[in-house]
């Protein structure tokens, strides 16, 4: 059963609450101020706190900082009847996960702890493995060693980080691991997606508003720059980013100033920004599509990750990973057979780690014996194929001409592109859409000739 301590000064309030709270199936404590709170909270440890913010004899914010002294992990919702965006701030980078002003309809605030309780429930499951690789890209291989050098040396300085790289390969996980390797760990990290939002509600998702900026805006809200205050915040997809917003992200990066819609004052923050696209930045610059002094100023320390392709010798590590992370709490291990480990590695992964990822859970979930052989591929090929997936083995491309090897067809765009581009790696690599380093990185693999002079 479900258990949540309601904290609030208002009787009725109180009475409300536990009774629905009760009806939807939880345990309920109930306490009036602060004191009361941490004495029942002492006493009866709930995962779930929901606690008004203006209570005689302290706040909310003296309940959450109570409950973190007592080192639990427990959650905490506030309530308040004022729209106070600088308290709402505070809660938030104290460790509050959500924020509700009064009246607040009963079902909003049960979503909520719904939500809640089944991120702690996710978490609580997590095995030694997920947890050790938590905040870590798996992978021993030259690239990858490469990555997570540059990404520790990122960590260790506090300017901006740009990350190009295809989807699927972790860019997320490459800034949560920065983040929690720099001198900001112990702040906020906070994500917004920005391709998620339309234009109108990602300017107010990014930097806030006031109370009545627009229509249907009945209460301030801060927005992500705000919350991630002296901590982190990452933009991701940054290259769908519309250009009507561009110029105000421009500002807030080179200022380090936010203006809420409706604000005539803008405020100061220091955030740490992380952008992430699969997008080739340099290349919707050259289309008009993105700011060229954004890109540059975006890109003072550009990363990557390499697709799984150019790293296959981490696609077991990252298999038994994976194994271990999602057939935890089997009764009997499983393991993968070494015809099976020996496809994976030769497969190239267009979908990169998710696609990895995607079908170790499949085959965990259709195992029938201990070892998961042939049969798991076969049996993903299957049923991928309806879908249109094409099944690319790590020496062709679907619909190339038999013994024409994908690496022939690189070798020959590498070498068709250069020579159009008269021998600048630079320009090459932006037709081509991928990074200098990933272009020059060809080059010695395919042993090309050195660059022309100019």
């Amino acid at each position: 059963m479900n258990h949540v301590l309601v904290v609030d000064d208002e009787a009725a309030m109180r009475l409300a609450l536990e009774e629905n709270f009760r009806r939807d199936g939880w345990r309920v404590e109930t306490a009036m101020h602060a004191g009361e709170a941490l004495e029942k909270f002492r006493a009866f440890p709930a995962p779930l706190v929901i606690t008004d913010m203006r209570m005689p004899g302290g706040d909310g914010l003296a309940v959450l900082r109570g409950i973190r002294e007592a080192r639990t992990d427990a959650a905490v919702i506030f309530l308040t009847a004022f729209a106070n965006v600088p308290e709402a701030v505070q809660a938030m980078r104290e460790g509050a996960c959500d924020y509700f002003v009064k009246p607040v309809r009963f079902e909003q605030l049960r979503d909520a702890a719904r939500r809640v309780m089944g991120k702690r429930a996710a978490a609580a499951e997590l095995n030694p493995a997920e947890r050790r690789g938590a905040h870590e890209l798996i992978g021993d291989s030259p690239a990858m060693r490469l990555t997570l050098k540059q990404a520790r040396q990122a960590a260790r300085s506090d300017v901006d980080v740009l990350i190009e790289a295809e989807s699927g390969t972790g860019k997320e996980l490459l800034a949560r691991m920065i983040h929690a390797a720099s001198e900001r760990r112990e702040r906020a990290f906070v994500a917004v997606n920005c391709a998620a939002f339309p234009e109108a509600l990602l300017e107010s998702e990014l930097f806030g508003h006031a109370r009545g900026a627009f229509t249907g805006a009945l209460a301030a809200k801060p927005g992500k720059f705000e919350v991630a205050n002296r901590g982190t915040l990452l933009l991701d997809e940054i290259g769908d980013l519309p250009l009507p917003l561009q110029p105000k992200l421009l500002r807030v990066l080179q200022e380090r100033e936010v203006d809420r819609l409706g604000e005539t004052r803008p405020f100061k923050v220091d955030v740490r920004v992380i952008a992430t696209t699969n997008r080739n930045l340099a290349g919707l610059v050259a289309a008009g599509k993105f700011r060229a002094d954004l890109y540059y100023r975006l890109n003072v320390l550009p990363l990557s990750v390499p697709p799984l392709r150019e790293r296959l010798k981490d696609v077991a590590p990252l298999a038994d990973f994976f194994l271990a992370k999602y057939a935890a709490g089997r009764d009997a291990a499983l393991r993968f057979s070494d015809e099976l480990i020996w496809k994976m590695t030769a497969y190239s992964w267009p979908g990169n780690v998710r696609e990895l990822e995607n079908f170790v859970r499949r085959a965990i979930a259709l195992a029938e014996r201990n070892t998961i052989g042939m049969e798991a591929w076969d049996e993903s090929r299957r049923l991928d194929a309806p879908a249109g997936l094409p099944d690319c083995p790590s020496g062709e491309l679907p619909g190339a001409k038999a013994g024409v090897s994908l690496r022939d067809m690189e070798r020959q765009l590498l070498e068709s592109t250069l020579a159009a581009m008269g021998g600048n790696r630079t320009r090459a690599a932006r037709v081509l859409g991928i990074c200098p380093r990933t272009m020059r990185n060809k080059i010695r693999e395919y042993g090309l000739p050195p660059r022309r002079p100019s």
